[in-house]
């Protein structure tokens, strides 16, 4: 027989993202718990509300299955004597196991012989393992913030209120924070404030309906999604949807109602990225825009009260919109009475880093590696003197007012102040763009100057703050440094053509006068760092790990070169039979090779496979040095591809280290002379067979 299973953890209002949090981790500890436990099942789901955390095994077994465990004692000869009698050691193991000691058996493992015990444990009912087993579940579950309540000792993200296990009808007595489950869950807060009974799990789904409550976060999700859509259509427009603001609201609301506000028309004319801010990132509301894309003085709220209240309840949205709305009019238009040049001067009053100056120190810096940089582009002129404008005023905007209360606005307000001063549009444009990009997927900045800025600011602070021995480990990284680096990477590999020994020398030659450290380790240091976010980005970008691996030992200072080495050889590996035994060959090659008696071989001495080799190496070489100088990298392969004849041949027939030495140190040459012919593209050696 088998019954269904629910388990209901009642909370005060949970943070949303704890409610992803306790998904995530339930969705992978029910069913390795009941696996643990030997309880058969069909299904496990998991629900989450900001109310409740809900398990529903479906078909729960009602007995555990029997198991068999085999356990390994002490060594043979310390559990028998030599009349092969039973020692302390064997009767104390056997006594330990439960079993009869005549029931031990010695059998070798492979590294030795040992007594083994086969023990059958019979299984229990479902009903006296799930207490437990439910209690631990509720028990270590991890909050990135927790908090105790009352007299109690359980930890939780938000005090529990109540707990409710049902398997089949029957309750599961399981305790947790001093509370002992029953058949008693509770509907919405306002909805159906009182307790709900549910004789069976069953009737749980049924139950929760009953109370106005969509425990399913998916089925909520895709209620606020309709409703969403529905209310934008009604207006003939279309509702700006942040997937991390959509996500959040999904787990504010228990039993959604979505409603339309509207604010003043006048508030339009301040930046639209503040009033999306003020609506999304404070208010979670979803901003609306016309067909050709403005946005329009309407809002869509998603509530959690009384649908019949929800006049009363959007007018209380409107009141607190206007009132947020009103102060980023009031701080735009306070900046707006001075110059973004006017800001510049109060950046020297604000610590950047305790050791590497103030906003204003790391500005100059800033303006110096941009120089450096569009050198290292060749940017024209006009690119060059936008990028450095654009890092002087970088940071201006840090010491507004809107920027102060919309901190996520950093760069877009510089870029509206600047043009407002009338900046340049590209410098405009560039001060907007150097944040970029922000986080996977983001845009990155679209102009010379706008990279030019961004690559200096992320740079700059990854130099310094490696100057100064604070290098991020572990998953400290408070500063930011591996998205800074990832985000150079992407405009490396964007066609930003910069290699990073010039970049991290660059940056380091700023620091000189600022902090003493070891150039020379720093920037190994700041290379190998940034190397290890370029493997990653080529590994996701489905590149075998010793496709990178190969490719980085020889090119990992041109990330986009590294790229386009990776593509070719990712292709060439799929493609070609060739690629395993030339690999094995540079192995063998490499292995044998000996640097220091050079690649200049005597034909003279040579026999017939040796003069083979040699042949083929003299045309492969010019093919390679062309096909490396155009970046053809397939055509390379394919010059490589014909070294395999050569090579296997030479291997088959000839004596590399041949007694007479001056074959042999010949011969070694000829090696030489073929390894660096493929160490130019990659180290094949790391590639596995």
């Amino acid at each position: 027989m088998a019954e269904n299973l629910v388990f209901e953890i009642g909370t005060e209002e949970l943070p949303s993202q704890a409610v992803y949090g306790a998904i995530e981790q339930l969705q992978v500890a029910v069913p390795k718990a009941l696996e643990t436990a030997r309880l058969e099942y069909d299904t496990v789901r998991i629900w989450a509300s900001p109310r409740r955390l809900v398990v529903l095994v479906s078909r729960l077994a009602e007995q555990q299955a029997d198991a068999i465990h085999t356990h390994k004692g002490p060594a043979a000869r310390a559990a028998f004597d030599a009349e092969g009698n039973p020692t302390k050691a064997a009767l104390g193991f056997a006594r330990g196991k439960g079993v009869d000691v005549g029931s031990l058996r010695v059998e070798n493992d492979g590294s030795g012989e040992y007594v083994f015990a086969t023990v059958e444990v019979k299984g229990v009912s479902a009903a006296e393992v799930l207490p437990d087993l439910l209690t631990r579940l509720a028990e270590n579950l991890e909050w990135p913030k927790s908090q105790r309540w009352g007299s109690g000792d359980a930890r939780f993200s938000r005090p529990v209120r109540w707990l409710f296990a049902l398997f089949g009808g029957e309750v599961v007595p399981t305790r947790f924070a001093e509370l002992t489950a029953g058949r008693v869950t509770y509907g919405h807060r306002l909805l159906h404030p009182s307790a709900i009974e549910v004789p069976h799990a069953d009737e749980y789904p049924v139950a929760l309906e009953r109370g106005y409550v969509v425990a399913d976060h998916e089925a909520r999700a895709s209620l606020l999604r309709e409703g969403i859509e529905t209310a934008a259509e009604q207006l003939s427009a279309r509702p700006v949807v942040p997937e991390k603001t959509f996500a959040e609201v999904v787990n504010l609301v228990e039993y959604p109602t979505v409603a339309v506000g509207t604010f003043d028309e006048s508030f339009l004319q301040v930046p639209r990225e503040i009033l999306e801010n003020a609506m999304e990132s404070h208010q979670r509301y979803f901003p609306v825009e016309s067909a050709d894309g403005q946005l329009t003085n309407r809002f869509i709220v998603a509530h959690n009260g009384d649908p019949k209240l929800t006049d009363v309840i959007v007018s209380g949205h409107e009141r607190v919109i206007r009132a947020r709305l009103s102060d980023a009019a009031f701080f735009y238009r306070e900046d707006l009475k001075k110059p973004l040049e006017a800001y510049v001067g109060q950046l020297d009053t604000i610590v950047f880093q305790e050791k590497l100056g103030s906003l204003g120190d790391k500005v100059r810096r800033m303006e110096k590696l941009a120089r450096a940089i569009a050198d290292m582009v060749g940017a024209c002129a006009e690119d060059a003197v936008y990028a450095e404008r654009a890092a002087h005023l970088a940071k201006a905007d840090l010491v507004t007012n809107a920027v102060v209360e919309f901190t996520d606005l950093q760069g877009v307000m510089g870029g509206y102040y600047a043009a407002a001063s009338d900046e340049a549009p590209g410098v405009a444009r560039a001060i907007t763009d150097h944040y970029r990009p922000r986080f996977a997927g983001d845009e990155l900045p679209d102009s010379v100057a706008g990279r030019i800025v961004a690559i200096a600011d992320k740079l700059d602070t990854i130099a310094g703050i490696f100057a100064i021995g604070m290098a991020p480990s572990g998953s400290a990284d408070p500063f930011a440094l591996r998205r800074g680096s990832i985000g150079v990477l992407q405009m490396l590999l964007d066609g930003t053509e910069l290699t990073l020994d010039a970049l991290v020398g660059a940056a380091l030659a700023d620091y000189l006068d600022v902090v003493e450290f070891d150039v020379e380790a720093t920037g190994g240091a700041i290379k190998e760092f940034i190397v290890g976010r370029l493997e990653g980005i080529l590994r996701d970008r489905g590149h075998a790990y010793d496709t990178v691996a190969a490719i980085l030992a020889t090119a990992a200072d041109d990330p986009a070169d590294a790229a386009a080495r990776c593509v070719a050889l990712t292709e060439f590996r799929a493609s070609s039979d060739d690629m395993e035994d030339l690999s094995v060959a540079y192995t063998r090659a490499k292995n044998l090779a000996q640097p220091d008696l050079g690649t200049s071989a005597d034909r003279l001495i040579m026999g017939a496979e040796e003069l083979a080799l040699a042949d083929a190496l003299d045309a492969a070489e010019s093919r390679a040095a062309d096909a490396l100088a155009d970046r053809a990298y397939s055509a390379l392969l394919e010059v490589y591809a014909r070294l395999r004849d050569p090579i296997d041949t030479f291997f088959e027939t000839v004596l590399v280290m041949d007694p007479d030495e001056a074959k042999r140190d010949n011969r070694l040459r000829l090696l030489n002379r073929f390894v660096a012919v493929f160490a130019r593209f990659a180290d094949f050696s790391l590639l596995s067979s």
